[in-house]
């Protein structure tokens, strides 16, 4: 195996060869994190011709420590491999050595594999249950195996897992929520399998929104989802005050239109970035910002108003996102993320009730993963972090 940089035409065309990957690890994504450097790396594997094949990608970022000329080298939700249950010596290493030679003082990858998943009922029962604190508190409705050999393989090899509390962390979220939009066999659920998966409340909930004339539309393309942007944005800023969040800047969300539409749109996909908008009687009552890349659809952002949060205008939006999704042939339908609790008195419990109407699971991920190379500088980078 070895690992190099390729052109970010390559990357993109073996992302689009894949049934889906992460929208943090296309190539639009390092132009939307423009404070990072970035590189697209190719994984190229010997045959026994003696020519090489790309098995894998990864869109690497590097921030770079103050005052040095090192930096963490980031694979956020990757590295994309055609296949993880693989060797991962033969993997790993390489990578390391190529980030090694461009001044990286250590790697932080995502392994985008699943360890465990827990389906909306023993979510449900869990928060009801005062014994229960943490999804771990209850066995899983399904166990990785694959997962578990990555967790082993990575141990071996001298990564360690980055563990926050709760699973919420400086990088990417462990445990997230998702709607699967397919049956055990691969075939694509209908509408009104997913509607009846749905809870009661959020059934209601979607009616009355259609019954009080909530009228839900989506941006397509580039020019579209910028000239929606503002009206996203004040609400999104709304939305941050009331919640006490620090909300991006107007120009972040430019730049990723920019990006990730742009992308989608070279590609004559109209929907890799959309901005939705719930109306009622005129007024803005949410807007979202969903994203889809090959078999997997996000939603990435939300807001919603204060004011006429009777007419259920986030429910709508999130059914018609879910119904567009399984109308692009899209697999899952991810909510992105949540918290591990279940403690009926933590505040980020709500979280989870919210996303568990749905009806969907919620799904622990392999986490992020650190790979020291430089212990001095790193160790000088978990105390700086730390402190922050």
């Amino acid at each position: 195996m070895r690992v190099a940089e390729i052109d970010p035409a390559d990357h993109l065309a073996f992302l689009e060869s894949r049934p889906a990957a992460s929208f943090l690890q296309t190539p639009a994504w390092g132009r939307v994190k423009a404070e990072w450097r970035r590189e697209s790396v190719g994984f190229l594997e010997q045959g026994p011709d003696g020519g090489e094949r790309l098995v894998g990608v990864a869109l690497v970022l590097y921030r770079q420590l103050p005052k040095v000329r090192r930096y963490l080298a980031y694979v956020p939700e990757g590295p994309v491999l055609d296949d993880w249950d693989r060797d991962l010596r033969s993997v790993l290493p390489p990578l390391a050595a190529h980030l090694k030679g461009r001044g990286a003082f250590a790697v932080r990858i995502g392994p985008p594999v699943v360890l465990s998943r827990w389906d909306a009922k023993q979510v449900k029962e869990g928060v009801a249950d005062e014994a229960v604190r943490r999804l771990h508190d209850m066995a899983p409705s399904e166990r990785s195996a694959e997962g578990a050999r990555v967790v082993s393989q990575l141990t071996e090899l001298g990564w360690r897992a980055q563990v926050a509390e709760g699973g919420f962390a400086a990088g990417q979220p462990q445990y997230v929520f998702q709607v699967p939009l397919t049956r055990a066999d691969g075939t694509p659920r209908t509408e009104d399998e997913v509607l009846k998966g749905m809870n009661q409340l959020w059934r209601r909930n979607i009616k009355k929104a259609d019954k009080l004339g909530v009228e839900v539309a989506c941006t397509s393309g580039v020019a579209e989802t910028l000239e929606a942007l503002a009206d996203f944005h004040q609400l999104y800023v709304h939305t941050a005050e009331r919640d006490h969040f620090t909300p991006r800047p107007l120009s972040y969300f430019r730049t990723m239109v920019e990006a990730l539409a742009g992308e989608g749109e070279a590609l004559g996909q109209d929907d890799r970035l959309r901005i939705w908008t719930a109306r009622h009687e005129g007024d803005l009552v949410a807007s979202t910002i969903s994203v889809r890349v090959g078999t997997h659809a996000w939603y990435s952002y939300g807001a919603s108003s204060t004011e006429k949060r009777d007419v259920r205008g986030s429910n709508a939006i999130q059914w018609a996102m879910i119904r567009d999704a399984l109308a692009h042939g899209a697999h899952v339908y991810d909510l992105r993320g949540i918290t591990d609790t279940l403690d009926a008195d933590d505040s980020h419990v709500g979280l989870i009730q919210f996303k568990v109407g749905t009806g969907g699971e919620a799904v622990e991920l392999a986490g992020e993963w650190d790979l020291p190379l430089n212990p001095l500088l790193y160790k000088a980078f978990d105390l700086y972090m730390g402190r922050r």
